[in-house]
């Protein structure tokens, strides 16, 4: 249960144009937003951000950054961004055994080396405090460019704000994975 009111149907505008676009969107409200409805302010610095990331950072690969991000969730233990990251990600293509297998990346043989970088650099930012060692940050640039490390710290950080905010307000998965097919293993 919401630790705020959920608001159901916004009454000030910015509330309204934001529960109006998540319906558009997702085919109904999304609780981020009914939560953050009672802030205009932090509706309007949290849509920037999305507004920008979503149209902006392209830098990275998509499926990197959707993996960085669904890491993140998973580290950070929010269901709903584990359940929207899981909806998000296989409607841009993302490989279902790699969504499946993420809690288990480091046992896993279906990673990439540029992959299992991205997940352990994860791991490192995602912890308290940030545990990012010269080992790390050298297999980094064997993979990616200045510009890539900068949008993936970006990714990691957008998905801990997201995740810390979900969490942090008591929000759960609203089963938006349930509209996903995933084919099981052979």
């Amino acid at each position: 249960m919401a630790y705020v009111e959920l608001i159901e149907r916004p009454r000030r505008l910015i509330p309204r144009l934001a529960d109006l676009y998540g319906r558009r969107r997702f085919g109904r409200p999304t609780e981020p937003v009914q939560a953050a409805s009672h802030h205009s302010g932090v509706l309007v610095a949290g849509g920037l951000l999305e507004t920008a990331a979503g149209m902006g950072w392209h830098a990275l690969p998509g499926d990197l950054a959707l993996l960085a991000q669904q890491a993140t969730a998973g580290a950070i233990g929010c269901s709903w961004c584990v359940d929207f990251g899981y909806y998000e990600g296989l409607h841009h293509g993302q490989d279902p055994a790699k969504v499946r297998e993420l809690p288990t990346w480091r046992t896993s043989t279906i990673y990439s080396e540029a992959e299992r970088t991205v997940l352990e650099y994860v791991d490192a930012v995602t912890a308290t405090p940030a545990a990012v060692g010269d080992d790390l940050v050298g297999r980094l640039h064997q993979h990616f460019s200045d510009r890539q490390l900068v949008e993936l710290a970006a990714w990691v950080a957008i998905e801990n704000y997201r995740s810390r905010f979900n969490a942090g307000l008591g929000l759960h998965s609203q089963g938006f994975s349930d509209a996903c097919q995933v084919p099981s293993d052979p």
